[in-house]
């Protein structure tokens, strides 16, 4: 009787024993397996950013390219939101990307994508929406982004339906969570969607706001650098693409 209990007692210890070591096993294979992500993790943003000469400064900055679709740019697509100065900062937006590629900034591309009825655009919009078009409208050519322009792997496309990219999206979540603290906006156009999207982030206190002026545009030149020049009065930093480049 008491060699039966021994043994069993071995068959217990042996069998716990293998239990731990397939539980750990498992464990292990899990943790190591592949994971995928929506957004580049801070630590690899910190080595690009270090590989771009720019260490932390560049790690914690995101670059938000505002609305360069179709509709807003490309005068071939006869859209009532045409933005007359848009089409000529296409390759200045496109040659700021690619800095901030280089530099390990984390891309934003913002943009509008409305229901075809236009049930989700603001009230004055809605008369330029019948028969499931109207600007921007999702899955149509003009909500598609400028020739030239990509989003790349690792980027993020935010929709908006608002001026603001701020305004009822989950952006500052996004720059939050990714470690942001410091934002640079490219894009159209200037008094519209540039101002309230650069006024919501200084008032959600990002530490350093920048906006490039030749990258950004309005319908006339004046009101382009009105416009500037009210952001500069609130502490926005506004250099030229080769000044931001420096």
């Amino acid at each position: 009787m008491t060699s039966h209990l021994a043994l069993m007692s071995c068959l217990l210890v042996l069998v716990l024993s293998l239990d731990k070591f397939l539980l750990h096993y498992l464990k292990k294979r899990w943790l190591s397996g592949p994971r995928i992500s929506s957004a580049p993790s801070k630590s690899r943003r910190s080595m690009a950013a270090a590989a771009g000469g720019g260490g932390a400064k560049w790690s914690e900055t995101a670059m938000l390219v505002i609305d360069m679709q179709k509709d807003f740019v490309d005068p071939a697509m006869r859209s009532p939101m045409l933005v007359d100065g848009g089409q000529g900062v296409v390759p200045t937006v496109a040659e700021a990307v690619a800095v901030a590629r280089e530099r390990g900034i984390f891309v934003v591309w913002v943009v509008r994508e409305h229901d075809p009825s236009g049930a989700d655009v603001e009230v004055f919009r809605r008369r330029f929406y019948s028969g499931g078009k109207g600007p921007t409208v999702k899955g149509l050519k003009g909500a598609e982004l400028a020739d030239g322009l990509a989003i790349k792997e690792g980027e993020y496309k935010l929709v908006k339906t608002r001026f603001s990219a701020f305004f009822a999206t989950p952006l500052d979540s996004v720059l939050r969570t990714t470690g942001i603290k410091n934002l640079v906006i490219v894009g159209v156009q200037t008094p519209n969607c540039i101002r309230q999207t650069v006024f919501d982030a200084v008032a959600l206190n990002y530490e350093k706001v920048t906006v490039i002026i030749d990258a950004t545009a309005a319908a006339r030149p004046e009101i382009h650098l009105s416009n500037i020049r009210d952001m500069k009065n609130i502490g926005v930093e506004t250099p030229t693409l080769e000044e931001w480049r420096r």
